[in-house]
């Protein structure tokens, strides 16, 4: 049977590059792109539909339309902007999941994919190699909704039969998009000062550790989910995956080997320091790694290399 896949907040910095990717497996023709707006650069082959999550009506006019066989709901809001709408927040990260959920079971979708973040941790979960089953206090609006909605797609599996698959992302760097509110977006962002201004205010102290992955990684991670078994999945509230684990200091360390003159000053009194200090430094991706072969490519030294080309390219182009 022909996969027919509709993505949901695909204007994201996710959404976007996984797009590509699964137009690339499947066809465009066969990958139906969504968002509560138009595409800042729309292209005129791709299918592209505008609608809000929020709305379960134009959310299962879509779904009757296409009848896709697998969903992917991206649509969400981050950490930082989190706390400053957190009504918002929850009902976005919570609501428009379960309208997925539930139309996807009437509608008899085949799979459906709900990304989960390393911000379902709080201050209680160990932060060194955090393992997948521990204490998960999240203390963000962010982190207990994504804590929740991960015991809904495992509901959704156990009372329905529903396959849900979930990834807990870490900290996420692409130089194809921009970051979209989060707390671990100075890993992007010090990539374009240091090459348009040769210095970056970081709102992060220089040595708080938290785990990332580069996004080529993030996406073949993705898919290897999507594509596996499904006996051979554990886990099915969502699972851990992570790349590597830095500071802003020694992310800017990295840079420095190619920008030596390159200097990152260090601002106090951010939110985001408070939000950062209650998330894992270090990832434990057993789970992963065993049951769908998971395996990054990417380490800090080649993603910082990769960015700083990608990048440098873009801004003799513009």
């Amino acid at each position: 049977m022909e996969e027919r896949i509709i993505i949901l907040g695909s204007n994201g910095q996710i959404g976007s590059e996984l797009a590509m990717a699964l137009r690339q497996q499947y066809g465009k023709n066969n990958v139906i792109t969504s968002d509560i707006k138009q595409p800042s650069h729309p292209t005129g082959d791709d299918i592209f539909e505008c609608v809000n999550v929020l709305d379960i009506e134009a959310l299962e006019t879509l779904i009757r339309k296409y009848k896709p066989t697998q969903i992917y709901l991206l649509a969400a809001m981050l950490s930082a902007t989190g706390e400053r709408k957190p009504k918002q927040a929850w009902q976005l990260n919570i609501d428009g999941l379960l309208h997925v959920l539930d139309l996807a079971v009437k509608h008899t979708v085949e799979k459906v994919f709900w990304p989960s973040s390393i911000a379902v941790f709080g201050p209680h979960s160990p932060k060194e190699n955090t393992p997948q089953y521990c204490i998960m206090d999240p203390n963000t609006v962010y982190g207990f909704s994504k804590l929740a909605g991960e015991r809904w797609c495992e509901y959704y599996f156990n009372k329905f039969g529903l396959d849900v698959r979930s990834i807990r992302y870490p900290g996420l760097i692409s130089w194809k998009t921009t970051p979209g509110g989060g707390t671990t977006d100075y890993a992007s962002n010090i990539f374009h000062k240091a090459l348009t201004d040769g210095e970056y205010e970081c709102y992060l102290s220089a040595d708080i550790h938290m785990p990332m992955l580069y996004m080529d990684d993030a996406i073949q991670g993705t898919l290897s989910l999507m594509n596996a078994p499904s006996n051979k999945l554990r886990v099915r509230s969502s699972y851990n995956i992570t790349g590597f684990s830095f500071s802003p200091k020694e992310l800017t360390d990295e840079i420095q080997k190619y920008i030596p003159s390159f200097k990152t000053t260090y601002l106090s009194g951010d939110p985001r320091q408070a939000i950062a200090e209650s998330w894992p430094s270090s990832i434990d991706d057993s789970f992963a790694r065993e049951d769908w072969d998971w395996r990054p490519q990417y380490t800090i030294s080649s993603m910082t290399s990769t960015m700083l080309k990608k990048l440098q390219n873009n801004l003799q182009k513009t």
